[in-house]
């Protein structure tokens, strides 16, 4: 059973890629954000090409998960509001 390990860091950014005999490449990638991904490719090059995929949109990533924290947000205080007997204030 052969394992193949490559690693590199750079700030919070990180990767491995690890190779069981008889297995798919394991890609673990982790942003400048520190959110971590993980996926399996056939080759190497997949999971390179996969790790800069992620960190050339990092950006993109982490914005989507802000809108949605500030979708719930909104969501909850219009529901508090509602409990509280309160008109919510919601301007379009």
């Amino acid at each position: 059973m052969s394992i193949k390990k490559k690693r590199i860091k750079s700030n919070m950014r990180d990767y491995s890629v690890t190779k069981k005999s008889g297995q798919l490449h394991n890609c673990e990638v982790v942003d400048s954000y520190g959110n971590k991904y993980q996926n399996y490719f056939d080759t190497e090059q997949e999971c390179i090409n996969w790790v800069y995929y992620i960190w050339e949109n990092e950006n993109k990533f982490n914005n989507q998960n802000s809108q949605e924290l500030l979708h719930n947000a909104i969501e909850n205080c219009i529901k508090l509001d509602k409990q509280n007997g309160k008109e919510p204030l919601v301007n379009n």
